[in-house]
């Protein structure tokens, strides 16, 4: 016998945006179920994001998640860049915009949003398989799935899809409705995690043999990464290589300070730029992953996703509370504003912090005289600033 439910939201996809989604609107008295492929623990051990802008930090306080946020997080007003031979700048967010940015890492935001459904007693439904949406055009849609070898049911008003790039959210949108973007960049980044102290500032590093980043996660855990070929063999890179390679990359003072251990996690991540459009179609929106992605050099990702969900939650409860529906039909317009915005200085930091094996002598010395002008003038550094600190919602 199938077993179905009945709610308001359906909401596909267990990570960081899809339980924002469905704690806000639980705030609003607005029902939903959550649907994840994976199990609780798989979602946990996702590594990720971990750098703030200040308007994701300030939703999740004033939606009850800034507790733990605000004793471990780490806020710094920016981030240092460093060019080999050619000394540093300062991204300073807080001088430039206004507003300072943190490090903490999606896991423990995944981690506060699963306490927080604990105790709300929200349905989440995870291990779930054979997702799909139906009727998504008309007035009742649905969602189908199998979960411990039985079939499931979910009627609804509307559907969110935050299931991530792979997910069947965008994948049931029309390929006559829907228009994508993408860039392919020829490379990845080989990152580690550690428990060790992380250095003082965030740090992004050019060097000729490639980018290098030094991230922060909380006072005793560290997220680094070097740009490495796509081709990459993860397995002849040993602990003692990466830091190698790392510190090689920073400047000799900074090399010094890098505090090295052996990792806790080690995995190449592919970078990418992509962007769905529309983020509706009829009654299932789109956030998060399943509408775009950024490279992680801007720090955007998880972002955007907040973003998203600020602009879905308050849309429902304009409908909800008084039966408006001009926030739910300019959704995508909306949120892609600032997807767009996004995706402009994570490309532009890529471009201009990356070695691209195929580009000439002209490109490389464009890129050295693009960050020559960033370090001599005020003006160029603090419209940079003020996109990398994110737009306000």
């Amino acid at each position: 016998m199938q077993k179905i439910h009945q709610t308001q939201v359906a909401i596909i996809g267990g990570g960081p945006a899809g339980l924002l989604l469905s704690h806000i609107l639980a705030l609003h008295g607005i029902g939903s179920v959550v649907l994840e492929r994976q199990s609780r623990a798989y979602v946990l051990q996702r590594i990720r994001a971990g750098v703030l802008e200040h308007g994701t930090v300030q939703l999740l306080r004033d939606v009850g998640l800034g507790e733990r946020l605000d004793r471990e997080g780490l806020v710094h007003d920016g981030t240092l860049v460093t060019w080999q031979n050619e000394g540093s700048l300062v991204i300073d967010t807080t001088k430039y915009a206004g507003r300072p940015m943190m490090a903490y890492g999606q896991t423990a935001i995944t981690e506060d949003l699963y306490a927080a459904h604990d105790l709300a007693g929200t349905e989440i439904l995870d291990c779930a398989s054979d997702v799909a949406l139906h009727d998504i055009t008309g007035e009742h849609p649905y969602v189908t799935y199998t979960r411990d070898g039985e079939a499931g049911r979910i009627d609804c008003d509307f559907i969110a899809a935050c299931d991530g790039f792979h997910g069947v959210g965008r994948q049931s949108i029309p390929a006559s409705v829907l228009r994508t973007y993408e860039q392919v960049y020829p490379f990845g980044w080989l990152g580690i995690m550690a428990e060790t102290p992380p250095m003082e500032d965030l740090i992004y590093a050019r060097h000729e043999r490639g980018f290098a980043l030094a991230s922060q996660r909380n006072p005793q855990l560290s997220r680094y990464y070097i740009q490495c070929p796509m081709d990459t063999d993860i397995n002849e890179w040993s602990d003692d290589r990466f830091w190698d390679e790392f510190r090689l990359r920073l400047p000799v003072e900074l090399a010094s300070t890098v505090v090295t251990g052996p990792s806790i996690e080690k995995s190449i991540a592919p970078l990418r730029s992509f962007v769905a459009e529309p983020m509706r179609h009829g009654r299932m929106f789109l956030a998060g992953d399943a509408a775009h992605i950024v490279p992680p050099t801007g720090a955007k990702g998880l972002n955007l996703a907040v973003s998203d969900v600020y602009y879905l939650s308050r849309a429902f409860d304009a409908y909800y509370a008084h039966q408006q529906q001009d926030l739910l039909e300019s959704y995508s317009q909306t949120a892609l504003r600032r997807v767009w915005a996004s995706e402009r200085v994570s490309w532009f930091l890529t471009k201009l912090l990356h070695v691209f094996p195929q580009d000439s002598g002209f490109e490389e010395k464009m890129r050295l005289n693009e960050f020559q002008y960033l370090q001599r003038s005020e003006r160029a550094l603090g419209t940079l600033a003020e996109q990398y600190a994110g737009l306000p919602f």
